[in-house]
């Protein structure tokens, strides 16, 4: 049998796994800008100026991503802040690569818009594993953890044949069969998203709602509630009549407070006179 693992070794784990994800971000940075430098100091002269510019504004921006990251870790899953991480160090060398890849000032325009739309493809991918495990972990089961593993699968595949045609356009021809594979991946993908939500409202109990009181019923005026039987039923025989069946018990009147003057403190008792010798 496994032994339990205590709160500190988890928080110790954990601290370990960030630690090593952190320095592995810094050296996906200090890699990449390496390359960079590489780029600038062999490379073509074409658009040199713009391409630099470019990397400096995507060093900082994946240096800012990153200290975000690290601070949101606390509050998450180990596995979404190193899946975050990881994919934010893809991103950076896609980035990399658009950058320096040979091409016209115009087609560095275009690249620069690709890869918005590349960050946002990724960003959505892990957004969705991030929901879509949570509503897994409602009520796991064998065949929803299946399904949830094949659907994740399925995104990580379909993000990664959305992100390489606005990465290699320019050099590779994607014909019509890639797209038939990347619509019949989408329809899976979109069919395992919708089996886990809806499996779980079938299973997962609701907790019954609690009857709504009756409104006590009133006289004619609408507003004066009839009296009350000694059974706590309504007396509905006092609606037609306009008078209580039964006496109606009256509440004890709280007792007056005694009014008169403060009184004087009990003497005390004289002391005993000594007898006389």
């Amino acid at each position: 049998m496994t032994e339990p693992v205590s709160p500190a070794d988890a928080a110790a784990s954990r601290s370990s796994l960030l630690t090593t994800a952190i320095w592995v971000v810094i050296g996906a940075l200090i890699a990449a800008a390496l390359v960079c430098v590489v780029w600038v100091l062999f490379g073509s002269q074409n658009g040199l100026v713009g391409r630099a510019f470019l990397t400096i504004l995507l060093l900082i921006a994946f240096a800012a991503v990153a200290i975000m990251d690290v601070r949101l870790a606390a509050r998450r899953p180990v596995w979404f802040a190193l899946t975050s991480m990881a994919v934010w160090i893809v991103t950076l060398l896609i980035g990399a690569f658009m950058i320096w890849m040979p091409g016209s000032d115009l087609s560095l325009v275009g690249r620069v818009v690709s890869f918005l739309l590349i960050v946002l493809i990724l960003q959505l991918a892990v957004l969705h594993v991030r929901l879509y495990w949570r509503a897994h972990e409602r009520r796991p089961t064998t065949f929803t953890t299946i399904v949830a593993y094949v659907t994740i699968a399925l995104v990580a595949v379909l993000a990664i044949m959305l992100v390489l045609p606005l990465m290699l356009h320019e050099w590779v021809d994607f014909h019509d069969l890639y797209w038939r594979f990347v619509v019949a991946v989408t329809i899976l993908a979109a069919l395992g998203t919708a089996l886990v939500p809806l499996v779980n409202m079938l299973f997962i109990p609701r907790p019954p709602r609690a009857p709504k009181p009756l409104p006590w019923p009133t006289y004619a005026d609408g507003r004066t509630p009839l009296p009350v039987m000694p059974d706590g039923q309504p007396d509905w025989q006092a609606y037609y009549t306009g008078r209580p069946t039964y006496a109606q018990p009256v509440p004890p009147l709280p007792a007056p407070h005694p009014v008169g003057y403060p009184t004087q403190p009990p003497t005390p008792p004289a002391p005993p006179i000594p007898p006389a010798s």
